[in-house]
């Protein structure tokens, strides 16, 4: 498991705003006699952008929705709870850290309308956060999209607390068929901080990997 080196500071206001950290993933109950559904394919720890001073390590594919995601203010309406969902941890000694969910729907359609509703949900995520805690500044920014499988699209969140502690994420979304899936990557910093550069490779590989 990652050890934790931030902050006491900066720990509560991800806490508040469940942008990084690990947690124990929700596992789906599979009923008697019932094939457990297959995930789809998951990033690797080398498929991280790289780390100047530490490397990637990753955990299992894991069924359901990690709960800092069920609770997150930018991806928890769109992916928190249901079944046909998998995540995948991902950290490294230091404070950085990342995640993939992936969701596989019912049908083509309604893989669309969850690709809409997360790009939806993370374009409104910084008043969102602001609304939800005056004492936390936060600031998008859209990066564009990826020509890959159905479309992929890349965005980052800077938020910034009242008592000093500033953390940058990266979120890609991405669709193959009736799958979903989000790269959500986190660290202490600001925009300068983002390798938007490999993280666009990256959500590349996400959905690519997927079938």
């Amino acid at each position: 498991m990652p050890k934790h080196t931030r902050s006491t500071a900066t720990l509560t206001a991800l806490t508040a705003l469940a942008v990084t950290g690990l947690t124990l993933g929700t596992v789906l109950t599979v009923p008697a006699g019932a094939a457990a559904p297959k995930a789809p394919g998951f990033l690797a720890a080398k498929d991280l952008p790289p780390h100047a001073t530490s490397t990637w390590s990753a955990g299992r594919v894991t069924a359901g929705v990690p709960e800092v995601i069920e609770l997150d203010t930018c991806l928890g309406m769109a992916l928190g709870g249901g079944s046909n969902t998998w995540h995948r941890e991902f950290w490294t000694d230091l404070d950085t850290t990342a995640r993939q969910v992936s969701v596989k729907a019912s049908t083509v359609s309604a893989a669309k309308g969850r690709y809409a509703r997360v790009n939806k949900d993370i374009k409104s995520c910084a008043k969102r956060i602001e609304r939800a805690y005056p004492e936390i500044d936060a600031s998008l920014r859209d990066y564009g999209t990826l020509a890959v499988e159905e479309g992929a699209h890349v965005y980052g969140l800077h938020v910034e607390s009242a008592w000093g502690s500033t953390d940058i994420r990266l979120l890609g979304v991405g669709r193959d068929g009736r799958t979903v899936t989000v790269v959500d990557w986190g660290q202490m910093g600001n925009f300068g901080n983002a390798p938007v550069k490999a993280f666009k490779k990256t959500t590349v590989k996400a959905v690519n990997k997927l079938h």
